[in-house]
């Protein structure tokens, strides 16, 4: 399972940009405005060779009084639901307020490893006075400054000191059952795809035990398809509140996408490809997972014999480079061709877990860069002299060079291109990686 960790804490503490130092990138927009982190919440973090999701919470608090701490409270115990581990980011500033207090009433009654990062302690008076912040009750407390990264590397050595080894993903032998995860915003009609797939027949469907806090996940043994069907619909029921429904999405979101093979990404014909959309699906790229997109709602677009196609090129154009994956439009209402968008996912597992045999590989490479070699580097030839497929559960491949710094990406996208057309990879991404020959 992955590791997610939440970084909660009231407004303005500096949530956003903690969390800008830990992915390496200004993703989340910092601002003293309530509301601005609402479109990325969350990206990728790795120290001393672990990798690990991150959250921000912020920008979710409505400005009333009355709803802001219980609104708090609601994110906070989202984040202790379904995250692993929790930062929880104070103000030394300002001191313990009163919301810090609620914050720390939630965290101590879970068994999640809880980090307090005290943050803006960029001076030594900034510093003695937030020794005040040990009285929370938590060991693990680190006075940093989310600006500067004071502090933040023995946050993180404590941090990922707790996160256990995850094993590197590799093909597995025997009769592998296929994990589809349906994902997308809310209101797409995933819990309406669900509920068509599995309709009343119950006999034929199987729930896995314990998976209560998780996505649900469910066994479909129908129409000559086997596979598990992890949902992460029916988010509603969790939050009134839009922004924490966004967040608790978030969260789910993430946990289905590594747990899956092949990721059904739903979207609205009605309201297009929308920028929380493609978020979604490069989240799915950057975890090598299987892709398929899913239009639902067709039947409510007026068309005609253009519209599937103009459609189809818009959503590629805003995927580029990678366009190869199917896209299937659908009516869950009117149960229009959703088994035409579930043989599509199985027919992306199948290419994910396509093997080249080394020498095979090594014909194609050569076929390739003799009809069409590397640009040249320094009047020099850069050659590609071997390839062989790594033994994981996506494709990827390492091809070795005389000069790999110098195979720009136009070749090494190329090279990619002519491996699709190759061989079968739609819906699946490719890592392809370019090393120095010995």
């Amino acid at each position: 399972m992955a590791h997610i960790v939440a970084i909660v804490g009231r407004p303005n503490v500096g949530k956003s940009t903690l969390f800008n130092r830990l992915v390496g990138e200004r993703k989340s927009i910092v601002d003293d405005i309530s509301g601005v982190t609402r479109d990325r919440i969350y990206g990728e973090s790795e120290w001393i060779g672990k990798t690990f999701n991150v959250i921000d919470t912020g920008g979710f608090v409505p400005q009333s009084d009355d709803v802001f701490e219980q609104a708090i409270r609601q994110q906070v115990q989202i984040a202790i639901e379904e995250a692993s581990h929790i930062i929880f980011v104070t103000d030394a500033t300002t001191g313990i307020t009163d919301i810090d207090e609620s914050i720390a009433d939630i965290l101590r009654q879970t068994n999640k490893p809880v980090f307090v990062a005290v943050n803006k302690v960029d001076n030594h008076e900034r510093l003695l006075t937030a020794n005040e912040f040990w009285g929370l009750g938590f060991d693990n407390t680190f006075f940093i400054s989310a600006i500067t990264g004071s502090g933040t590397g023995e946050l993180l050595d404590a941090l990922t000191e707790c996160m256990p080894e995850q094993e590197e993903s590799t093909p597995t032998t025997g009769e592998d059952i296929p994990k589809l995860a349906i994902v997308g915003r809310p209101n797409v009609g995933k819990s309406s795809l669900v509920n068509a797939l599995v309709g009343e027949e119950r006999n034929v469907v199987t729930d896995i035990p314990g998976t209560t806090r998780d996505a649900l996940h469910t066994e479909f043994r129908k129409f000559d398809r086997h596979f598990i069907l992890i949902d992460t619909a029916g988010l509603r029921k969790k939050s009134k509140i839009k922004e924490n429904l966004e967040f608790y999405s978030a969260l789910r979101t993430i946990k289905a996408i590594e747990e899956a093979d092949v990721c059904l990404l739903m979207i609205d014909a009605t309201r297009g490809f929308e920028s929380q959309d493609k978020q979604i699906l490069w989240q799915c790229i950057d975890k090598h997972k299987g892709i398929v997109v899913v239009v639902n709602k067709w039947d409510l677009i007026e068309k005609d014999t253009h519209t599937a196609r103009k459609f189809e090129e818009y959503i590629r154009s805003q995927t580029a480079p990678f366009r190869d994956y199917p896209i299937v439009f659908t009516s869950v209402k009117e149960k229009q061709r959703l088994l035409k968008a579930v043989d599509a996912a199985l027919e992306v597992y199948q290419n994910r877990k396509r093997r080249i045999k080394t020498s095979e590989l090594n014909r194609f490479i050569q076929e390739i860069t003799e009809k069409h070699p590397p640009p040249l580097y320094r009047h020099r030839p850069v050659r590609i002299k071997y390839a062989t497929q790594l033994p994981l559960a996506y494709p990827a491949f390492v091809f070795f060079s005389n000069h790999p710094r110098h195979i720009k990406e136009p070749y090494r996208q190329f090279v990619e291109n002519q491996l699709r057309k190759m061989y079968n990879f739609t819906g699946v991404p490719l890592t392809l990686y370019f090393r120095k020959s010995r």
